[in-house]
């Protein structure tokens, strides 16, 4: 088991690779623990959790809104659940988001961990504190930052996932590559398909040096204030392409990956064999690199991105694989930019 730990301001999060599912309960604190999952999860996993109060969302992103936290503070209020209560959050990004948030604001804050049973989930969600639920479109625009006490990465249960969960995971671990290390970009160019076919050696390396990278940010800029922004690379087009083609979201994030290598390169960051090295790792792990949009939807969805203030977004663009840097970029200049292309 390989152990990594983020201070958080609020508290001390650790999180494990390579520990079990089933060992979760060995890191609960005393008093009542409630389980907030999601039907499909519950179906799979109830098993490890059963004895416990079980409160079930539905899945999809459809359902990360207020109307679920509501219904899950009326739940947290008929079991009685006071400060001493903890939350663990078993499933996928959007369980992880939803619990984090309503354990953040249920009573002022109450504390919880997470047992992510998504390699998105395990690379992304659960690790760094941001809890958060969509409001009018506006994706995660409602949330807090705050740490969980455990997060329990079981990379066994991957085994359980389609094949289309895994793509989405991969496009976080990509990213994290092309932001921190092209070392790792090298290995995951060279062990591709055993990192497809879950090779345990290869997935809990990736899964743990993914972790060390966000961990590590986190660590150094918890709030997002600098540093934490390189982790949104990809991310300003991938929600606004996620939102409008409806799309998962690894898949959207590759796309977005795509587009900021190739603003990376018009602007002279990039080179031209880098962004093709990219394009085809990316579908190597069966993930897209090229999409059909309307142009003036996307531009529409992006000016509802967090990061724009008044005429200017914050772009993540690449100096090199491994390297990024943040660039304020006019939303005039934006729309120039982002004209389709042929190839």
């Amino acid at each position: 088991m390989t152990k990594f730990t983020i201070n958080g301001s609020a508290g001390i999060s650790e999180i494990m690779v390579g520990e079990s599912f089933k060992n979760f309960r060995e890191y609960l604190p005393g008093g009542q623990t409630v389980i907030i999952t999601d039907e499909n999860v519950n179906k799979i996993y109830s098993r490890f959790f059963n004895d416990f109060p079980t409160i079930i969302i539905g899945s999809g992103e459809k359902i990360k809104t207020l109307a679920t936290v509501n219904n899950i503070y009326s739940q947290l209020m008929k079991l009685l659940a006071d400060r001493s209560t903890f939350i663990v959050g078993i499933g996928g990004g959007i369980v992880c988001d939803v619990a984090g948030f309503v354990a953040s604001t249920y009573l002022r804050g109450i504390r919880f961990g997470f047992v992510p049973t998504t390699l998105l989930a395990q690379v992304d969600a659960s690790v760094g504190g941001k809890n958060g639920v969509n409001y009018k479109g506006f994706k995660n625009i409602i949330g807090t930052f705050n740490q969980p006490e455990f997060v329990i990465c079981d990379t066994e249960v991957l085994h359980s996932l389609p094949g289309i969960e895994l793509s989405n995971g991969f496009a976080e671990i990509v990213k994290h590559t092309l932001i921190a290390d092209d070392t790792m970009f090298s290995y995951l160019e060279n062990s591709f398909e055993k990192a497809l076919n879950l090779d345990n050696e290869v997935i809990s390396k990736l899964v743990a040096h993914s972790i060390r990278i966000k961990s590590g940010i986190v660590n150094r800029d918890e709030k997002e204030s600098g540093e934490r922004r390189l982790l949104n690379f990809g991310h300003t087009f991938g929600h606004a392409i996620e939102k409008i083609s409806g799309i998962s979201h690894g898949q959207a994030v590759s796309l977005g990956m795509v587009i900021a290598a190739r603003l990376s390169q018009n602007l002279g960051y990039l080179s031209f064999e880098e962004t093709e090295r990219i394009k085809n790792l990316l579908l190597h792990l069966k993930l897209p690199v090229k999409g059909d949009f309307n142009h003036e939807k996307l531009i529409k969805a992006i000016l509802k991105d967090k990061k724009r203030t008044a005429e200017r977004i914050a772009l993540i663009l690449l100096t090199k694989i491994g390297e990024a840097k943040v660039e304020d970029i006019l939303i005039d200049e934006l729309r120039k930019m982002l004209t389709p292309t042929k190839d």
